[in-house]
């Protein structure tokens, strides 16, 4: 039986670059030429721009995921002894919430397989957050990674090397060459990682709003369903909600300030917008699960803080020492008198940047206690001069540009502003 004619990369450029669908057979030969290293970045960089400009077909999109996923390893979590559900969040400014939803959905009986990255641009990463612990690692092997999912019952890691290594390649090109925000290429890289991962469910948090990658909601909800469909076709039970991320989420936005602002969050307190996002979450996970315990329930009674503490601590972290402080703080005043309208979320997290909280390339290293602490939020009266905003920083140097990118980003009026609305929407069904 013949294999077929010979696949040439140029031609496979071609085809998607003319608007042409290509087939399962050049796709699977693409991300296993890619994986092996045997196509030269700049091609696969010329494919790459021709999706954003063509896209994928919702087949060519399903055989995509497919091959990434088929490039690695998948974990197998069937030794758990509980039903697995993780949470995956597209990206904000403020959006610490895999660090108390972990611990809350596992002390409801559910176990959190989260395999983590970091932050890039202004966007946090979760890993930079809890690295701020003193001895806390991302760092352990598969076998260790599913006994602690057995005994604890949550897990934060960084993901192995072995697990889909063509999105890891794919995303590191796709960051230099201008194909991030691409609806096809986002969710094949998410959804390529999570099904690997082996969890029975997955809740996505597809953010939307100045702070997220996809500022409108008719591309959230594109991305939504799409990955959606992605995990069902996967025999992954999958669920979306569309989370606001006009404004920065909570009043702490940076490393070590976030991880604070999680554990009050733990503790029964903390902002309440953080606490209706993680809520609304948790409930949709344990719900996916099966479980039925209330989330809320396992905060008021410590369960969570006590998953949190046995979490941290089994990763080599101390969950009881402080953490670290910037060395200068710098107070920002409102600039009139009124109402806050607005707190533009994609300015802070550019601030948080600028000050140390983020990276512009992967190797960048990151501050643990930089970072933006709200003083008020969109709703609030003030007067000119009163405090808006506390940036944290080490190095003063740092200061004049983050005040720069700060220009704009409080918006004041003479009424008070519409109600905040935290949850735009849920969705169930993929894209047909």
């Amino acid at each position: 039986m013949s294999a077929g004619p010979t696949i040439g990369i140029l031609d496979v450029i071609r085809t998607k670059r003319d608007g042409g669908e290509l087939t399962d057979r050049q796709i699977q030969w693409f991300i296993t030429q890619f994986t092996d290293r045997t196509i030269a970045d700049e091609q696969a960089s010329a494919l790459l721009m021709a999706i954003v400009w063509r896209g994928l077909t919702p087949r060519e999109l399903a055989t995509w995921t497919a091959a990434m996923i088929a490039s690695g390893e998948r974990l197998d979590l069937s030794t758990v002894g509980r039903p697995t559900c993780d949470k995956h969040s597209t990206g904000g400014v403020g959006d610490k919430v895999s660090l108390p939803l972990c611990p809350i959905v596992a002390a409801c009986g559910v176990a959190v397989p989260q395999l983590s990255g970091r932050g890039l641009g202004h966007t946090g990463g979760t890993l930079d957050k809890l690295e701020t612990i003193p001895g806390w690692s991302p760092f352990m092997s598969n076998d260790a990674f599913v006994s602690q999912l057995r005994e604890i019952g949550a897990v934060i890691a960084a993901a192995g090397d072995d697990l889909a290594p063509a999105d890891r390649r794919m995303y590191a090109l796709r960051d230099v060459t201008g194909t991030v925000e691409a609806v096809p290429l986002i969710a094949s890289s998410i959804m390529s990682k999570k099904i690997a991962e082996g969890t029975d469910a997955l809740v996505l948090d597809v953010k939307v709003g100045s702070g997220a990658f996809l500022p409108s909601i008719d591309q959230a909800r594109e991305l939504a369903a799409t990955m959606v469909g992605l995990g069902l076709d996967h025999g992954v039970r999958t669920s979306a909600l569309i989370t606001d991320m006009d404004q920065p989420l909570g009043l702490a936005v940076g490393n070590a300030v976030e991880v604070t602002e999680a554990i009050e969050v733990l503790q029964g307190g903390g902002p309440a917008d953080v606490l209706e996002v993680t809520l609304a979450l948790a409930r949709r996970m344990v719900e996916l699960a099966g479980g039925s315990v209330d989330p809320a329930d396992v905060i008021a009674s410590g369960a969570a803080m006590d998953v949190w503490i046995a979490m941290i601590a089994a990763q080599g972290g101390d969950p009881h020492a402080a953490l670290p402080v910037a060395t200068e703080r710098e107070t920002v005043g409102a600039a009139a008198s009124g109402y806050i309208q607005r707190i533009d979320a994609r300015k802070v997290g550019e601030v948080a940047w600028r000050l140390g909280a983020g990276r512009a390339r992967k190797e960048d290293p990151v501050s643990a206690t930089a970072g933006v602490l709200l003083r008020r939020v969109a709703g609030d009266r003030v007067s000119a001069g009163d405090p808006v905003l506390d940036l944290h920083l080490d190095d003063p140097s740092k200061l004049a540009a983050a005040l720069e990118s700060l220009d704009g980003a409080i918006e004041i009026g003479d009424t008070p502003p519409a109600g905040r609305v935290f949850i735009h929407a849920q969705i169930d069904e993929g894209l047909s």
